[in-house]
Formats: structure tokens, C-alpha cells, sequence
């Protein structure tokens, strides 16, 4: 489990649910590999940097002795994450390795799911399972579609991975993954020129004859950034990091490729210069309402005709193939909130292919207060030059009526591009959240204890931080704000019944039944793989939870959907702007 930044809870999560997984205890071990305390940082010129990196090297030294785990650091930072699994691996002895992020937890079943392809086939070097998360990633959490609606990750692991396996094409990505060490020893380990040393490993393996095989089961839950910063942040990552590959590995001449893997390869790092042609879909209307440049050529007869003959049949096509997966629109919408910080640094990375450096994720962010995203302005200035040429298209109607049928079909591309412009700005309009995490709804009979008395309970729902019970107290007068109860219930891991110390937070009686909502106090190892077996040890929660987002809306119904939300997150994202530049003027005056 490769770590850099990351807080000490959340490496407590997952090392115990690493622990918990079902596997001969003899054939397993788990290795935190810390490269947030090498002996680089340890002695960093700055003293707070090297006091707070030796204090990061000396607690995750103790934790790992109480989970009884492998902690393994290094000398230097060199190579980033490829480096840091590589050292890894020279110190380690299995000959299957398992790689987890450092908020991937597993659940109890993944080993069991994922190891014995390795028996049937000599030369696979990757069984790859999807990665399942938590929480919403910052566009699902402030447009709140988490609950009802296919995450935008789930389009690549519930159907192009899938695709990608049919041509043995199926590639690692950086987690949830098993790996052959004799394979990683023959290509000299995790591959290390381009910052995405997962497709790139896969690419070389591949190459070289070996087999990949996906798994598609969630059997990890994991966190995604929390704001839209970060999100652009690990995008413009993986654009650059596909375009490295593009440009030092060129998947159509890499050697030991099918023609099907040199498609598959090509395809998967192509898709990432879609900035470029949504900017030009964007901005092309623009030149013909401002400038009168001819975009195209062509009769508002024959656009009906033709192209808008295409682009409907187009949308059906996508809606029969994956509308389970894909409501209509969405997929717009995230290539537009990505362009506009993407672009450049695509192209930067085509100038100079060599200077993007790794940068870690932070995955352990809250947003405690409703705020603008900090990288939202471009948004605003885009969708107000839209408006104005909406105004102008209006004009030219009037003024220019020998021009209506052209001036109509670029004003109808100008307002699909507001409409997806108005949406956006609600992406980056920052939804402050109350709880730390996210809750897991879930159904498991315990038993909670208080002032030495126990009560028969059933946990409700689970969180990284606490749970919620309703507890069968029957006139019980014990439970009350900030006392410490415990609860006792049989694991599914091998561990042994054992009591977990909470903290009430909130509590509400209804005659008999109490609702009690708590936080965990772990104090020890045990408390920690209690905590894990309860959150994260059932991979059919994840599954039920996928499944019931996978409904279908239509291209009409999906249509209408969007649109609304599009009116209302613009007027949301514009309420925002107002109440910020209030605040401005207020701090102007004070």
C-alpha cells in the first residue's frame, strides 16, 4: 500500500481491511510502503518539514507494529509512486503482489475474487477489479446526483474496461489490482517515464506477451477528491500522463502489440485530446456572431437534414448501447468542466513532455462551507460571453433577416453550449457538507452496551467515522450525550467477538427504541479491524449500491432532466457570484 500524505485514520482503514481479507494468514503479508517519511524528507533544509515528516515516520512505525503490518520507507523520493512500489517489491517475497491507494480499503472477499486466475494461466501478469467509491466526486456532490444517478467513472469500469478484456487489453490502474512479480521482474518493475506508471506498466507487460484479465465486481471502496480543484488537479495528471505515453511509448509502433492492444492503447490515450475539440465546438458559433466568419456551409434545410438528422440517431445509439451507464448530456458536461483547465495543460505537455511532475491526490478533503471553487472564474467569463452572444445572434436575426437560416443554426449551437455553460457553473459552486463521510446504509444485528448493561441493536448505517444504531434500551436511562458505550457483534472476518468503544454524539428515544448516532473511539489494532469489517468487509453492499443507480431515463426523459438542472444550477452558480462579490464590496468598505 504506497502512501506519501496521508492521514493516519484512513491508513488505519485500509491496512485493516487489508488485514481482514480471507487468505492463509501464512501466505499473506501486508507492507505499508511510506514515502511521506523517507530519509529525504526526514532531513529536509526546513525543520518543520523534517520535525513533521520524522514524526509521520515514527506513528505509522507504531501503527503498523500494532496491525501488524510491514512499514517500509526509503532513502530518497525518486521515481515518485512507480519508485516507491518498486522498493516495494525488491523488499517484499510473494509472488502475487496486491496494490492498494492508500483510501482503497478491500473488502474481506477480494483475494478470493481475484487470485486464482493466476492458477489457470502462467502467463497473466494483472487481474484488475474497478474501483468503487464512496463519495461523489465534486461535479455528483454539488449537482447532488450521487444517490440516483451512474457515476462518471463507472462509463470506463462498466464498459470500455470490459471492452477493453475482450481484446486482452485490459490495463492496470495504479490500484485495486493483483500483479505477477515474475512478470514485473522481467520488464524491471513498475515503469516510471510517464506520471501514469499503471497504463504504462500494462503497455510494456502487454507488449512483451503477457495476459491482463477484468474483473468487473467492485471489491474495493475508495475516496474521491473532494473539491473541483483537486479533481482538476488528478485529471490534468492522468491527460498528461497519457499523452507521455503517446509521445515516448506510441502504442501503433510499440513491438509485441495484437493490432487489437495497438487499437485499444491508441484509443485509450487519444481520448484525452478532447479538449480540443470541445473548445473548438465551444467557440466556433463565436466567429460567425461576432466576426461573420462561414463555419460552415450550409442551408437551415439541409442542417435539419443532415446533421441534426445525425446527431439525434447519434444520441439514440448511445442511449440503446450504455444509457444505463450514461444519462444523456453528462458525458458533455464533464468533457466542458474539464477543457477549460485542461487544455493548457495539454498542450503543455506536448511542448515539453518531460515536465509534468507526480502530484498526489488529496483525498482526505471536506468542504465545511458553501464556497466558489477557487478555479471557477474562467466558467463565469465563458458563460457571460455566451450570453452576450445570444443577445448579438438575436440582433443579427433582426438586422440581417437574408441570414436567418444560418444565423438560427449557430444560435441554436450557441444556446446547447450556454445550456452545458449554465450547468457548470453549479459544478463549481462548492456545496458546504455536515457529516466528515460518507454513510453506508447496511442492516447487522450487535449488541450496545452502557453503564455495564447491554441491549439487543441493529446498526442502521456505517461510516469511517461512526455508526448509527437503534437500540432496544426498554426503559433504560444510561444513554446520554458524550458518555462512552461499546458495541459487540460477530465479525465476518476471522476475529474474535470483541467490544468497540464509541462516543455518543446524538441520541432521540421513541418509546422503547432509541436512535443513537456515535463516533468510534478505537484504541487499539483490534478496534481498528472492527471498525474495517463493519465499513468495508461485505463486497455485495457495493454491488446493490452500482445496481440500483443503473436505471435508464431515456433520451427524452434524460433530456428534460438535464435541461432542468441546467436552469436551476445556473441560477445557483449565479447566486453564488453574487453573494461573493457582496462579500467583497462589504470587505472593500470595512
Amino acid at each position: 500500500m504506497p502512501s506519501y500524505n496521508e492521514d493516519e485514520q484512513l491508513l488505519a482503514n485500509t491496512l485493516a481491511a487489508a488485514r481482514n481479507m480471507d487468505y492463509p494468514p501464512e501466505k499473506l503479508t501486508v507492507w505499508l510502503l511510506d514515502d511521506g517519511g523517507t530519509v529525504q524528507k526526514r532531513k529536509a533544509s526546513n525543520v518543520a518539514d523534517a520535525r513533521a515528516a520524522e514524526a509521520r515516520h515514527e506513528k505509522l512505525k507504531r501503527l503498523c507494529v500494532e496491525m501488524g503490518v510491514n512499514y517500509l520507507t526509503r532513502e530518497r523520493n525518486e521515481h515518485a509512486k512507480a519508485g516507491n512500489l518498486n522498493n516495494g517489491l525488491a523488499h517484499s517475497t510473494g509472488d502475487l503482489i496486491a496494490v492498494f491507494d492508500a483510501d482503497h480499503a478491500p473488502t474481506r472477499d477480494f483475494l478470493l475474487e481475484t487470485v486464482h486466475y493466476f492458477e489457470s494461466d502462467p502467463k497473466l501478469f494483472l487481474v484488475q477489479t474497478p474501483h468503487f467509491f464512496l463519495n461523489p466526486d465534486p461535479v455528483e456532490r454539488n449537482l447532488q446526483t450521487f444517490e440516483k444517478m451512474p457515476s462518471e467513472n463507472e462509463m470506463f469500469y462498466g464498459i470500455i474496461q470490459r471492452g477493453l478484456d475482450k481484446w486482452n487489453a485490459a490495463f492496470f490502474c495504479g490500484s485495486a489490482a493483483v500483479l505477477n512479480r515474475k512478470a514485473l521482474e522481467v520488464s524491471n518493475g513498475f515503469s516510471g517515464v510517464s506520471i501514469t506508471e499503471d497504463c504504462e506498466t500494462a503497455l510494456d507487460l502487454h507488449g512483451l506477451g503477457w495476459n491482463s484479465i477484468y474483473v468487473d465486481r467492485p471489491l474495493i471502496a475508495g475516496l474521491q477528491p473532494a473539491t473541483f480543484a483537486s479533481f482538476i488537479g488528478q485529471r490534468s495528471r492522468w491527460a498528461q500522463g497519457m499523452m507521455q505515453i503517446l509521445r515516448f511509448r506510441f502504442p501503433p509502433l510499440k513491438r509485441g502489440l495484437s493490432l487489437a492492444q495497438r487499437l485499444c492503447y491508441m484509443s485509450s490515450t487519444l481520448f484525452w485530446l478532447f479538449p480540443f475539440p470541445r473548445t473548438i465546438f465551444l467557440f466556433a458559433p463565436l466567429f460567425y456572431i461576432f466576426f461573420d466568419l462561414e463555419i460552415f456551409t450550409s442551408s437551415g434545410g439541409e442542417f435539419l437534414v443532415y446533421s441534426l438528422t445525425y446527431m439525434a440517431v447519434n444520441m439514440m445509439m448511445q442511449n440503446y448501447l450504455y444509457g444505463s451507464f450514461r444519462w444523456p448530456w453528462i458525458s458533455e458536461l464533464y468533457e466542458y468542466v474539464q477543457t477549460v483547465h485542461l487544455l493548457p495543460a495539454v498542450i503543455s505537455v506536448m511542448l515539453n513532455p518531460r515536465k509534468p511532475t507526480f502530484k498526489v491526490t488529496a483525498k482526505d478533503e471536506s468542504v465545511s462551507v458553501s464556497r466558489l471553487s477557487e478555479v471557477s472564474r474562467p466558467f463565469f467569463v465563458i458563460f457571460f460571453i455566451l450570453i452576450v452572444a445570444f443577445a448579438m445572434s438575436v440582433y443579427k436575426l433582426y438586422n440581417e433577416p437574408f441570414k436567418a437560416d444560418v444565423t438560427l443554426v449557430v444560435a441554436g449551437w450557441n444556446m446547447l453550449n450556454i445550456i452545458i455553460a449554465g450547468c457548470a457553473l453549479g459544478v463549481v459552486s462548492e456545496r458546504g457538507e455536515r457529516q466528515a463521510s460518507r454513510r453506508v446504509k447496511i442492516s447487522r444485528r450487535c449488541e450496545f452496551g452502557i453503564d455495564g448493561k447491554w441491549y439487543t441493536a441493529t446498526i442502521n448505517n456505517v461510516s469511517v467515522h461512526g455508526a448509527q444504531l437503534e437500540v432496544y434500551t426498554e426503559g433504560a436511562t444510561g444513554i446520554a450525550k458524550d458518555t462512552i458505550g461499546h458495541i459487540r457483534f460477530q465479525p465476518f472476518s476471522d476475529l474474535p467477538v470483541s467490544e468497540l468503544p464509541v462516543e455518543i454524539r446524538n441520541f432521540d428515544r421513541t418509546g422503547d427504541v432509541t436512535s443513537v448516532g456515535c463516533r468510534y473511539v478505537p484504541q487499539k489494532a483490534l478496534d481498528h479491524r472492527l471498525i474495517a469489517d463493519l465499513m468495508f468487509a461485505n463486497s455485495a453492499q457495493w454491488t446493490q449500491f452500482q445496481t440500483a443507480r443503473r436505471n435508464n431515463p431515456g433520451l427524452f426523459r434524460g433530456t428534460l432532466w438535464f435541461l432542468w438542472l441546467s436552469v436551476y444550477q445556473t441560477s445557483r452558480g449565479l447566486g453564488y457570484l453574487m453573494r461573493d462579490l457582496g462579500k467583497s464590496r462589504s470587505a472593500e468598505k470595512g
